[in-house]
C-alpha cells in the first residue's frame, strides 16, 4: 500500500542522514520515478524532503526540520527488535522483517553495532528442532483466516482419540508450552475453545465472515477451564535420585521437598486426562506416583500394556 510506503520512507529517513533515490527503489521495489512521485506527496504533507546534490549527496530531511524521535528510547526499540526477532525463529511474516528494519533505521548509523549487541543479548528460540512445514503452513492459513475475519472449519482430535469436525471464528495464535493453539469461538460449542494445532487437519476458509468478539487475551481466558479446581488433581511424587535434575527442570528447584524420611516430594495439582498419564510415563523411572492411587493403577496398567508390546 502506498501509506505503507510513505510511512517507511519517513522512516528510513530518519535513520539515515542521506540515502539515494535508487536505493529507496530498490528497497521498496519500485521505479525511481515512483520515490521521487513519494518524496513530493512527503513535502506536501509538510515533511521538507531535499534532494543534495555533489558527493555524499542523495534525499534526506532538511537539517534543520526536527520530527520527535525519541518517543522509544534505544533500550527500548532493541526490546521490540529482540521480541520481534525471537517471534521469527517459529513464525516469520514479511510483517516482522519490515518492522525489524523499520527499527534499525530509526537507530544513528554511528550507534549500530552498539544496538546490535542490545538486539544480540537475548535470543528466545521458540521453533521446535529441525523445520515443521506443516506447522508453519497452518500458522500462515489461520494467520490469513483471523486477518480477514473468515469462519474457518477442521477436523479436530481430542485427547481421547475421538474425531469431529469444527467451525470456528478464529481469533488469537497462542504458542503455549512449545506447542501452537487456535483460540477461536466454536459454532458447535456456542463458546470460545483451545485447539491443538498439531490435532487439526483438512483446514478450510470458507467464505462467511464473522465480527471479533471481545477478548481480554491478558486474563489468558484459555488457563480458566484449565485451572478449575474441580477439574485438578493433586498429585504427589515421589523423585528418585537419577530424577532430580529431569524433575527440577519441569517443576522448579522450590517444588522438591524433604519429607521426615528425607525422600524427595513434589506436591502439585494437573487436570486428570490422556495428557496427564502420558506426561507421568515420560519420567520413566525418575518418578513413582505416590497418590492418589486411582492414577497409580491407571500407570501400573499402561506400564504393562507398554510391556508386553515390546516383550516379543
Amino acid at each position: 500500500m502506498k501509506l505503507d510506503r510513505l510511512l517507511a520512507i519517513i522512516v528510513v529517513l530518519l535513520g539515515k542522514r542521506r540515502i539515494q533515490a535508487k536505493e529507496l527503489a530498490d528497497i521498496f521495489e519500485v521505479s525511481v520515478r515512483t520515490i521521487y512521485r513519494d518524496i513530493d506527496t512527503i513535502n506536501q504533507a509538510g515533511i521538507p524532503v531535499i534532494t543534495y546534490q555533489g558527493t555524499g549527496g542523495g534525499i534526506g530531511i532538511m537539517d534543520e526540520y526536527r520530527i520527535e524521535k525519541k518517543w522509544l528510547t534505544e533500550d527500548e526499540l532493541a526490546a521490540i527488535a529482540t521480541a520481534l526477532h525471537s517471534i521469527s525463529s517459529t513464525y516469520d511474516s514479511n510483517h516482522m522483517r519490515a518492522a525489524l528494519e523499520k527499527i534499525r533505521n530509526l537507530v544513528k548509523h554511528d550507534g549500530e553495532s552498539k544496538f546490535q549487541a542490545k538486539t544480540d543479548k537475548w535470543f528466545i528460540d521458540i521453533s521446535t528442532w529441525g523445520k515443521d512445514e506443516k506447522i508453519k503452513n497452518k500458522l500462515q492459513l489461520l494467520s490469513e483466516a483471523i486477518d480477514s475475519t473468515h469462519i474457518v472449519s477442521f477436523s479436530y482430535v481430542n485427547n481421547k482419540g475421538m474425531v469431529s469436525v469444527r467451525q470456528a471464528e478464529p481469533h488469537t495464535l497462542v504458542l503455549k508450552s512449545r506447542n501452537w493453539y487456535l483460540y477461536a469461538y466454536c459454532m458447535e460449542k456456542e463458546a470460545f475453545r483451545f485447539f491443538k494445532l498439531m490435532r487439526m487437519k483438512d483446514i478450510q476458509t470458507s467464505t462467511v465472515t464473522f465480527v471479533r468478539r471481545k477478548v481480554e487475551l491478558t486474563d489468558l481466558p484459555w488457563d480458566t477451564e484449565w485451572n478449575k479446581p474441580e477439574n485438578l488433581v493433586e498429585l504427589e511424587i515421589r523423585v528418585k535420585d537419577k530424577g532430580k535434575r529431569l524433575a527440577e527442570e519441569w517443576f522448579g528447584v522450590e517444588a522438591i521437598q524433604l519429607n521426615e524420611r528425607e525422600e524427595m516430594i513434589i506436591t502439585t495439582a494437573y487436570p486428570e486426562d490422556e495428557g496427564l498419564y502420558g506426561f507421568l510415563l515420560n519420567f520413566g523411572t525418575s518418578i513413582e506416583v505416590v497418590r492418589p492411587l486411582h492414577i497409580r493403577k491407571k500407570l501400573n496398567e499402561l506400564a504393562k500394556e507398554i510391556y508386553h508390546m515390546y516383550e516379543t
